[in-house]
């Protein structure tokens, strides 16, 4: 089989890998659709994600959807054919006292496309893969596998929102409209917000933020700045240098969801009114099992397909990073067409 495979920084190749058969438990998915992160884009560029960094070629892609091709032995319930999502990650070991659930913040996870465990966990951009039948997520009727690989992206937006309480009728700011900051846009209006305001530097951005659901847009650096005295605020867009005006911009008592993934390096970031306007600073990392709650919520109605702007062949792997790593190219969600039949 093909598989888009990272050598190193700069270095994705479509390599020819043996075809998986299911072990004990497993079933074999032929993939349809995969989804570009950020994280594949960072293993692209820099070899690494974070903390973690590449010692041998790894598999990319844990945003994938296809159909159950074969069962493995001790697998029940699912049969041939079945079209699918899969969770991407499984936790290692025992958790540690006092998470409560919260298996998403466990130290040690196998997650899909990953090199934070050695040896790496390959992900799904490849035509065929194994899976753990328990990771396995069937699309309701009416979701397709080119929707259902944007359940992953949606779960983490959803996790965030939940993080937050009930928004039925509130106003909430995001600030980054990036697919995850689009996808709490549309998260948020699922949840009952009244008003959402999304703020970007890229018109573009903001015109996604506006079809998934925003109410207000701003965009930043060409005269507009954001709003003030907001209650609930989605910092979206990672950057410490957006620290200062989103707290700025948040209301006195008001709380901030961190969303956006921040370096973890040292970084310079004006945070001095976190502490003057008692401002309750939340994080929100990945999601427990909302990719569940992702697909419902296509099934009821929510469109994600505004935030998909660019396809590709799986042979065009490097052309589709090098597309969602351009800002400049209007680029949102590039999907990778990981089969003929998708």
């Amino acid at each position: 089989m093909r598989a888009a495979v990272v050598h190193g920084p700069g270095d994705v190749r479509i390599d020819e890998l043996p075809d998986p058969v299911p072990g004990e438990g497993e079933v074999v998915i032929a993939m349809d659709w995969g989804g570009i992160c950020g994280s594949d884009v960072s293993y692209w560029r820099h070899g690494g994600s974070g903390t973690a960094v590449l010692k041998d070629p790894l598999v990319l892609g844990h945003e994938v959807a296809g159909h159950v091709v074969r069962v493995g032995p001790g697998v029940t319930g699912v049969e041939p054919g079945l079209p699918v999502t899969v969770h991407p990650a499984r936790p290692v070991g025992a958790a540690p006292d006092g998470l409560g659930g919260r298996t998403n913040l466990h130290p040690h996870v196998r997650y899909f496309g990953s090199a934070a465990l050695h040896p790496h966990t390959d992900g799904g951009f490849s035509e065929f893969r194994a899976v753990p039948a328990g990771q396995l997520r069937p699309l309701p009727d009416g979701v397709g596998t080119r929707h259902g690989a944007l359940a992953e992206p949606l779960g983490v937006a959803l996790h965030a929102v939940g993080r937050a309480g009930d928004l039925t009728g509130r106003t909430v700011l995001v600030n980054g409209a990036g697919p995850i900051g689009s996808l709490v846009v549309a998260a948020a209006k699922y949840r009952g917000a009244a008003t959402v305001i999304a703020a970007d530097l890229a018109e573009p951005a903001l015109e996604i933020a506006r079809r998934l659901g925003a109410d207000e847009v701003r965009r930043l650096g060409a005269g507009e700045t954001l709003p003030e005295d907001v209650e609930l605020v989605f910092e979206a867009s990672g950057a410490p240098g957006a620290l200062g005006s989103v707290l700025r911009a948040t209301a006195r008592g008001g709380t901030l969801v961190q969303v956006g993934n921040l370096p973890g390096e040292p970084a310079p970031a004006a945070l001095g009114e976190l502490v003057t306007r008692e401002i309750t600073w939340i994080g929100s990392y990945r999601f427990v099992d909302e990719i569940t709650d992702a697909l419902a919520a296509m099934r009821d109605g929510l469109d994600v397909d505004p935030l998909i702007t660019h396809t590709f062949d799986l042979a065009d792997a490097a052309a589709a990073l090098a597309v969602a790593a351009d800002r400049t190219s209007g680029s949102s969600k590039v999907l990778l067409r990981l089969s003929e039949a998708a």
